[in-house]
């Protein structure tokens, strides 16, 4: 069982509301009530507390941001609740471990945003509750990449063995620039460790998107707002509203059936159609032929349908004898060849 598997999308999207509520419980409300009606899976916010994420001496100002967007235990919680009577998931960044103790049991599935990648003890927190693991990639090459995977693997190796574990292609830049998306990253990241991969977008518009479903993400992460206008916050600017999440999710269930599988096969709908015979060709009699007569490049041709001799045995035709006569345009068959 696929544990980042949509219930209704083929693609898991994750709303992030983040810290765009501002320290408004408010306002936090009405963007998860837009975010619930924008068809989105899962609805994400950020859970810290300033003084357990910034030094007040380092960086006092950074300290005093964080705090301004704090939001209580309680009003978490209640915004976890929302969600689920809205019939979509709660998600959070938890970069407090110590919220862990009130918030884990409203947290199905558990996210390491790109700046903890290599914060290990807060890792070692999440791991422990055994939930399925969504680690963003921003800042990380990709042996620090490889070190959080086999640390979690250490600590748990059912998140490989179950591939519990997700990687999200991230660039920690705000807005993006295109040539810093690098969804082939994507690639990597897939065919180096084997796991689940998806993209946090982080640049402005839907196209990121699109094209990193199309190129295989199973899982979408994109910030989420009420409208972009008059906010001076930075991820308002490249944040999703409600009314263009609701007009993407049906182009990403498209992009996903277009998709399809890996495999190279004759499709269901070619052969109900029985195209590979009405399109393809065999070996014909270019002009009349009589029995006894020698197959040669001037009295066979090819044509459709392909109901004879397959066209790409042409060449074992010629010189053979033919064991009837042919009126042009008859097909040959194998048991018209003869020595």
């Amino acid at each position: 069982m696929n544990p980042f598997a949509s219930s209704i999308n083929p693609i898991l999207f994750i709303a992030e509301i983040g810290g765009n509520h501002e320290g408004d419980f408010a306002y936090a409300g009405r963007l998860t009530a837009l975010a619930l009606e924008s068809g989105a899976d899962i609805v994400k916010f950020q859970i810290y507390t300033g003084d357990t994420l910034a030094s007040v001496v380092e960086r006092p100002d950074l300290n005093r941001h964080f705090k301004r967007f704090e939001l209580s235990p309680a009003q978490y919680i209640a915004l976890a609740q929302q969600c689920v009577a809205g019939g979509a998931k709660f998600m959070a960044s938890v970069w407090n471990a110590g919220a862990l103790e009130w918030i884990d049991r409203h947290i199905p599935i558990h996210k390491v945003g790109s700046g903890d990648l290599t914060c290990t003890p807060l890792i070692r927190r999440l791991a422990a509750s055994g939930k399925p693991l969504i680690l963003s990639t921003g800042l990380a090459s990709l042996d620090e990449i490889e070190a959080a995977i086999r640390f979690v693997e250490s600590l748990d190796p059912g998140y490989i063995a179950q591939r519990k574990l997700a990687l999200l292609q991230c660039t920690s830049s705000y807005p993006c620039r295109d040539e810093d998306i690098h969804l082939l990253a994507m690639e990597t990241l897939k065919s180096r460790f084997g796991l689940p991969v998806g993209f946090s977008d982080h640049s402005i518009g839907t196209l990121a998107i699109e094209a990193a479903v199309a190129m295989g993400a199973v899982i979408i992460e994109k910030h989420f707002t009420d409208t972009r206008e008059g906010k001076e916050f930075r991820d308002h600017k490249v944040s999703i509203t409600r009314d263009e999440l609701r007009e993407l999710m049906p182009r990403l269930r498209r992009i996903a059936t277009l998709r399809g599988q890996p495999e190279k096969h004759l499709t269901v709908a070619e052969s109900d159609a029985a195209h590979q015979i009405s399109f393809r060709r065999s070996v014909y009699a270019a002009r009349d032929i009589a029995a006894g007569e020698s197959f040669s490049p001037d009295n066979l041709t090819v044509l459709r349908p392909a109901v004879g001799l397959p066209a790409n045995r042409f060449d074992e035709a010629l010189g053979k004898v033919a064991r009837r006569a042919f009126k042009a345009h008859e097909v040959i068959s194998e048991n018209d060849l003869g020595p």
